[in-house]
């Protein structure tokens, strides 16, 4: 009788252990819908990024890559991205593709501006600088920067 009851209290704290790191999972996986808003930024290379891949300003992450595709019209890598609602972006702040490292991925980093006014939720970002490709600079360094 007391192996019983043993038994059923070590299956409910792990029960209670495996819900709370569920909810945490849940918590700092993905931000919700309901507490980011959309922007989106164009770029001419987006090599590196991903969907599901960090927002940063200043390096802490404030959002997430929602999704990417080409745009018809002017031929560039078109971002969306999911922005946490507590951080507003000034309209003058460049969005840019950063590099992770030598052999990483990128994620999109936010220089702010100093604009008082916001970019609404659904804008874009007016200032956008791709993504520089390590190789290409090594090339150029190595032919002396095809002269």
């Amino acid at each position: 009788m007391a192996n019983n009851a043993a038994e059923t209290v070590i299956g409910a704290v792990v029960l209670a252990v495996a819900g709370g790191f569920m909810f945490f999972a849940a918590q700092s996986a993905n931000l919700s819908a309901t507490s980011t808003y959309e922007l989106t930024a164009q770029f001419r290379k987006a090599d590196g990024v991903n969907v599901g891949g960090d927002v940063r300003i200043a390096g802490v992450k404030v959002g997430s890559v929602r999704a990417m595709t080409l745009n018809p019209d002017t031929f560039q890598a078109e971002v969306r991205m999911a922005v946490r609602r507590d951080v507003m972006v000034p309209d003058d702040s460049a969005a840019t593709i950063a590099s992770d490292g030598l052999l990483g991925g990128a994620h999109i980093a936010i220089q702010p501006g100093g604009s008082e006014f916001m970019i609404a939720p659904g804008g874009a970002f007016t200032i956008t600088q791709s993504s520089i490709s390590i190789l290409d600079l090594v090339g150029r360094a190595i032919t002396g920067g095809g002269e």
